[in-house]
């Protein structure tokens, strides 16, 4: 069967949609726009699995109370350069944003900081809060888990046992700065998700079903579903498989230990008693002035990532990009041409909106 052509939309009328709809559904007009600008940013940037996709879930999710309007992160613990957060399941979009502000002037203060957050809703992509760091010159490591959400089998393995635990650094070299930002997953379960819905088909070998077959199936990881509605990550009875083998699982083992239980915020499993997800972040943030080496940290660091990305093409035409780069080409693309939805997304988030009492624009 043939894959529907994606539909164009721009992105401020996008974005205008979505924060219209968070405000009817109980936010702020600030912690609307905090979100619609952070899950259209993810479409921007090609993460289309961060994106507005995740709008018709996000609504699901306040009215089911596993997500909160109008929370602020409370400050648990604060050691000055390290400082411990609660966000009350709060939206993570508008907790997060906060929790790297805070990060940012504890870095600016001590020439580093160390900033854990916990009970978050989901917090989208993790670069976001890379570049956030970026644009006041810090680099910034984050680490990440889902508390409650046991979707990924460890290698070796066939039952779930991890979250997608998401990982980003962010470096601030001037003129090309870089920012790596991978979930630990072969695949994000966004990007499940858009495949479900008629997007981008997952690789082969994503998924893992219970007798070790590899799929490229959503099906295995949500069981049955209707071309509009929901998608359900418990339906299914496979799992998302870690990327790279021992080494994606290893580094996601890691962001559970450091994001979910060093933050006491829960790790992905066992989820007995738990109602709901919720993200953990552990980040760290590093001021170069403070350390005294940032004109050599900017000379050298541009010197290599300029020799890295000068390795002769292995496909003629096509030069090697630093980790951000397809990011900031697909920004500049869909801000000029508009953002690609799948029709059955698209008709999931006018149906949200209509819940709402808000009116979707004609197409």
């Amino acid at each position: 069967m043939d894959t529907p052509s994606p539909m164009l939309i721009g992105a401020e009328a996008l974005e205008r949609l979505v924060r219209d709809m968070f405000a009817a559904a109980g936010c702020d007009m600030a912690e609307a726009t905090d979100i619609a600008s952070h899950l259209v940013g993810a479409n921007l940037a090609g993460h289309d699995s961060h994106g507005v996709v995740r709008v018709p879930r996000y609504i699901d999710w306040m009215r089911a109370g596993y997500v909160f309007a109008g929370k602020q992160p409370q400050i648990v613990t604060d050691g000055g350069a390290f400082a411990l957060l609660d966000a009350q399941f709060g939206f993570g979009q508008s907790a997060a944003k906060r929790a790297t502000a805070l990060g940012i002037e504890r870095a600016r203060q001590h020439g580093a900081a160390i900033i854990a957050l916990r009970n978050a809703g989901h917090v989208g992509r993790i670069g976001h809060y890379a570049e956030q760091a970026l644009e006041e010159g810090l680099i910034s490591i984050h680490l990440v888990n889902v508390a409650g959400s046991s979707l990924v089998a460890p290698f070796g393995g066939v039952e779930r046992r991890f979250s997608t635990a998401p990982f980003a650094i962010g470096v601030p070299l001037t003129g090309r700065p870089v920012v790596l930002d991978f979930a630990t997953s072969r695949v994000a379960e966004g990007k499940v998700l858009v495949a479900s819905n008629g997007g981008k088909p997952l690789p082969p070998d994503a998924l893992i079903e219970p007798d070790g077959r590899l799929s490229g199936d959503p099906h295995t990881l949500y069981g049955d579903y209707e071309p509009v509605g929901p998608r359900l990550p418990g339906g299914g009875s496979g799992a998302i498989r870690a990327f790279g083998d021992h080494k994606g699982s290893g580094l996601a083992l890691m962001c559970e230990l450091l994001a979910g239980a060093f933050t006491a915020g829960g790790c992905s499993g066992p989820v007995e008693g738990r109602s709901r997800i919720a993200n953990g972040i552990l980040s760290i943030y590093l001021s170069p002035k403070h350390f005294g080496t940032e004109a050599e940290f900017q000379r050298m660091g541009r010197d290599y990532v300029e020799w890295v990305a000068s390795s002769r093409p292995a496909v003629p035409g096509e030069p090697v990009l630093l980790p951000g780069e397809p990011e900031a080409r697909n920004r500049a693309d869909r801000l000029a041409r508009g953002i690609p939805l799948q029709p059955d997304t698209w008709a999931g988030i006018v149906q949200s909106a209509a819940s709402l009492g808000v009116q979707a624009p004609q197409l």
